[in-house]
């Protein structure tokens, strides 16, 4: 089972291994960007609405993407008519597989977006028509979210229950890697490059790190380890630039936030006005959220957030390169993958309670969460799956009146989720 391929004359078929890296996706050109904001708002894990109203996901994704377009148009085009994370995907896809034949392991890799071409039902289609044989799932988010990688991984798991080729198909998720040390070092790397680039007085400059938010519900009902595990890997960046006498003062803070819900704090643009009001002149931004250049660092923290900053006083303003191909990133990516391989498995036959992904039920997947040491276990081969109170508790919070304020303030205010998931 799970072999690629026939035997013949005592000859066993080669095995083929596969890697799959998920990522949100984003349009190409602008003619792109209408039915892009319409895929994002479309996920109920984006817009989550209770279950007597589901039929209203569609309309709602379809008014909110209509009245968004020209807004987001217009952010793609002054970054040059589209969004390079494919591209940059791709190129991390073929570096991936270079670094990984290296080290003795061929594998094949695919990219599967959520949100755009090639979608994830396009990867799967691929390493089907290929035979893949065993499979590692690479979602490219440091850090875990039901938000994003969650997203990504539910999606997976229903493609794989619907087929019984994936069904038997050996495979595991790598859920969140942010404390591999091939991955802090790299940021590091990046941070300390930059900082001694940009300023006069480096030792003066405020590293700013700048994560995409969530909805505090999120964390505080759901159960999300995203917030730990942000917390925890700026502590394990922060700690290896002191092991190089790097030593400046930092901050977290989290891009976007959306009406009447709270949202993880402090906010980014506060923050960047109060770093301001308290006289630092040098400001070190780091995407720390991103592992590839896209709308969200080109546009939202380059142009707005340095903006922002100018206006509020700090003069020197720097900049940290995302990761996209960075060797010490993929080859620790590589490796990860190797590390993953022992943990192959099957999943359960159609079963409505177990699941390769910790994509459905938030409690088992705190269960296994190390909150000792802030981080998701090894990856294994089965996890829990279903519908729970804390889920369902989650989906109430999201009434109709509620879901129409967000949607007004989106449109009047220019930000709210699409700004969060860098849709503008």
């Amino acid at each position: 089972m799970g072999m690629a391929g026939t035997q013949s004359t005592g000859e066993v078929a080669q095995e083929k291994v596969g890697v799959l890296l998920l990522n949100l996706g984003g349009p190409e050109t602008l003619a792109d960007v209408r039915p892009f904001l319409y895929n994002l708002f479309a996920d109920p894990d984006i817009i989550r609405l209770p279950a007597a109203v589901a039929w209203l996901q569609r309309p709602i994704a379809l008014l909110i993407s209509s009245l968004r377009a020209p807004k987001s148009a217009a952010a793609y085009e002054s970054i040059g008519g589209g969004s390079p994370l494919r591209q940059i995907t791709d190129d991390q896809a073929r570096a991936l597989k270079k670094s990984l034949a290296t080290v003795g392991q061929p594998v094949e890799v695919y990219v599967g977006m959520r949100y755009w071409y090639p979608f994830t039902e396009e990867a799967v289609a691929e390493i089907k028509r290929d035979r893949i044989s065993k499979l590692v799932v690479l979602p490219l988010y440091p850090q875990f979210s039901i938000s994003t990688s969650g997203s990504s991984l539910r999606l997976l798991e229903k493609l794989f229950r619907d087929d019984q080729y994936l069904l038997s198909m050996p495979h595991t998720v790598i859920p969140s890697w942010y404390q591999r040390p091939g991955y802090v070092r790299a940021m590091a790397d990046l941070i300390q490059a930059e900082r001694n680039r940009a300023f006069a007085e480096p030792e003066k400059a405020v590293i700013f790190f700048s994560a995409h938010g969530v909805p505090v519900s999120y964390v505080e009902e759901a159960g999300d380890p995203y917030k730990e595990e942000m917390e925890q890997c700026i502590d394990l960046i922060m700690a290896e630039l002191r092991r190089r006498d790097v030593d400046n003062p930092f901050k977290l803070a989290y891009q976007s936030r959306v009406g009447p819900v709270e949202w993880l704090q402090p906010y980014t643009d506060t923050t960047i006005e109060e770093l301001g009001a308290a006289g630092v002149k040098n400001l070190l931004a780091v995407p720390i959220s991103f592992v590839s250049e896209h709308i969200e660092t080109l546009e939202e923290i380059d142009m707005e957030y340095r903006e922002l900053a100018q206006q509020s006083g700090i003069t020197n303003w720097g900049r940290v390169p995302a990761l996209n191909t960075n060797s010490v990133f993929i080859d620790d990516l590589a490796q990860a993958v190797m590390e993953a391989m022992p943990y192959l498995g099957v999943m359960a036959a159609r079963s409505e309670t177990t699941s390769l992904v910790p994509s459905g039920s938030v409690e088992q997947l705190l269960e296994v969460y190390d909150r000792e040491r802030m981080e998701l276990p090894p990856p294994v081969s089965v996890w829990e799956w279903g519908f729970t109170k804390s889920a369902e508790t989650w989906n109430g919070r999201f009434a109709m009146l509620a879901v129409f304020i967000l949607l007004v303030l989106e449109v009047a205010t220019g930000s709210g989720v699409l700004h969060q998931m860098g849709a503008l």
